[in-house]
């Protein structure tokens, strides 16, 4: 069914059903929450009203404006950009194609940190600014230092830390983890970098590689050139800063030899925690002696 029709659609429920099935043929999953969020933006309703008012009017405006957005939806824009926030944890945040969305999974690598309570936190490849801002929101005695190599990534985290009020809470700084060398020692350092192997740029959805940043998802051949990069300056004698601890969200299958990584880095504690879904998210080592050690 042609996106035009959505425009031309008189009641909530036409609106929708239109819409669902023009993003449902270009191929995108849940096209109905799709939809729905969409026309909650357009007409600037919550989906609990437009839900109990199946067959009240669409204006004309908000018409157009939907079947604006639904053909944004229907090209494989990320619903997340299109509608330019995101909520993650407690937190909404800003999003744009200058930073990857963050992903609901990333939300056990906050889990993680916020389990050893610490008193200072290095986020490396902060990107959107969502693992540092999101602990300097539960942890309010946190100092957070967050990096990126990307310039535009920094920018949407800073925006982000100012909207939600945390602009004084956050240091953000241009690099990689050897710039904050003279910030430590950490408590901990957290860090979701790229991971994904370059070879499975076909399988993924269009969504990710027509819109999010190359920079933030490959790494090399088995995804872990950025992991590999990181362990090293956290090693003894690296150029990266003293911590205690790290965690670090990694890809299905990776944790064993980012566990290897993390105990050749010097941390002799190693464990994984799993998501949801069961797989291993995120890799977690400690130092017995602290974090000089």
């Amino acid at each position: 069914m042609a996106t035009g029709s959505a425009q031309a659609a008189g009641t909530v429920r036409e609106a929708l059903t239109s819409a669902t099935d023009a993003i449902r043929a270009a191929g995108a999953d849940s096209p109905r929450l799709d939809a729905e969020l969409l026309l909650a933006e357009a007409t600037g309703r919550t989906r609990e009203s437009l839900a109990a008012d199946p067959d009240g009017p669409v204006s004309g405006s908000d018409a157009r404006t939907f079947g604006g957005l639904v053909r944004r939806r229907v090209a494989r824009e990320p619903v997340a950009f299109i509608l330019g926030r995101r909520g993650f944890r407690n937190i909404e945040l800003r999003t744009d194609r200058r930073a990857l969305i963050p992903r609901p999974e990333t939300e056990l690598l906050v889990d993680v940190a916020l389990e050893r309570d610490p008193g200072s936190v290095l986020d490396v490849g902060t990107g959107s600014g969502a693992i540092a801002l999101a602990l300097a929101d539960e942890l309010p005695d946190v100092a957070v230092v967050a990096v990126d190599v990307s310039a535009d990534a920094l920018a949407v985290a800073g925006e982000n830390a100012e909207a939600l009020g945390l602009g004084d809470r956050v240091r953000f700084v241009l690099g990689d983890a050897s710039v904050a060398a003279d910030a430590g020692p950490f408590d901990l350092v957290v860090a979701n970098l790229p991971y994904v192997p370059t070879g499975d740029r076909a399988g993924l959805e269009p969504e990710i590689t027509k819109y999010e940043p190359e920079l933030a998802l490959f790494s090399g051949a088995d995804g872990l050139d950025a992991i590999r990069e990181l362990a090293a300056a956290l090693a003894p004698g690296g150029d990266g800063p003293a911590t205690a601890a790290v965690a670090l969200e990694i890809g299905l299958g990776q944790a064993g030899t980012v566990t290897e990584l993390v105990r050749g880095a010097g941390f002799g504690d190693v464990g994984t925690r799993r998501d949801l879904a069961g797989i291993e998210r995120v890799v977690v080592g400690r130092r017995s002696g602290g974090a000089g050690a």
